[in-house]
């Protein structure tokens, strides 16, 4: 065990996430020499481990002149099959693979596609996995999509484990144990009663606590700030219906105009 776990460390992650045809080979054949040994067939051990070592080597030259060659790793890892271009079923690469269609609605309802007509694009990869390219009127929309602003998020910081302030965190996220604290407080908790806290990328505290029975009442203060700005614009744009005075008119509707625009820039923040 200790020298498969050895060995399997060497290979590196990427065996354990996806294995190619010759790796795919290589791990039968280690397994049929290690059941062997476990089961006593085979009465030398070290003929066994010199055997596991030789086809655990073989995989990882193999991968090492992989990254060299494109040709080689073609050759020996396979490449990806395409099995729907520009909306249409390739049936000579489904042959090809060995799958029927009813295989190929299959892998596609995995990936939450359901009508084939919807797929502008679709690869099989070496590893068996399908990756799916919808036709772009069926694509989620994006914030892109929308035109409207938006900000880059950053990784969310576990500033509280076990009841312990994690500094180093809380720093990268430019707090401090202070602001820390005045957090804890308005949620009405202690931190030794929080299992775990977090800040993700707009500066918000969310907690999560020992006693699964108490409820944290949600931050109220963004929206909130969201609310009283609509409010604004929408008085404004009242005060310019209700108003005779031209001059009067033009300047409350003017600043309601600004009011939007930035209402339109913070909602995206400010909205939860």
């Amino acid at each position: 065990m200790l020298a498969l776990f050895a060995i399997t460390k060497m290979l590196g992650k990427r065996q354990l996430a996806e294995l190619s045809f010759f790796e795919y080979i290589a791990g039968i054949t280690i397994g049929g020499i290690t059941s062997e040994v476990v089961m006593g067939l085979e009465n030398s051990i070290i003929n066994a481990l010199i055997a596991v070592v030789i086809f655990s080597a073989v995989p990882f030259l193999v991968e090492l002149i992989s990254l060299k060659s494109k040709k080689f790793r073609d050759f020996f890892e396979g490449t990806g099959t395409v099995f729907i271009k520009n909306g249409k079923v390739m049936e000579d690469n489904l042959k090809k693979e060995k799958y029927s269609t009813d295989e190929l609605l299959e892998l596609l309802r995995k990936k939450d596609v359901f009508n084939i007509a919807e797929v502008e694009f679709a690869i099989l990869e070496q590893t068996g996995d399908l990756n799916v390219l919808l036709k772009k009127e069926h694509r989620p929309v994006t914030v892109k999509d929308l035109q409207l602003p938006y900000q880059a998020e950053k990784e969310p910081q576990t500033v509280i484990t076990d009841g312990q302030i994690l500094d180093e965190p809380l720093s990268i996220a430019g707090l401090n144990r202070r602001w820390l604290q005045e957090e804890l407080e308005k949620l009405g908790v202690t931190i030794e009663n929080v299992y775990l806290g977090q800040v993700d990328s707009n500066g918000q505290l969310t907690v999560d606590l020992y006693d699964d029975q108490l409820q944290i009442p949600s931050p109220q203060e963004k929206p909130l700030l969201l609310a009283t700005i609509k409010k604004c614009q929408a008085d404004l744009e009242l005060f310019a219906l209700a108003t005779d005075s031209k001059p009067a008119k033009a300047m409350y509707a003017k600043n309601a105009n600004k009011l939007k625009d930035l209402i339109q820039k913070l909602e995206p923040v400010l909205h939860e």
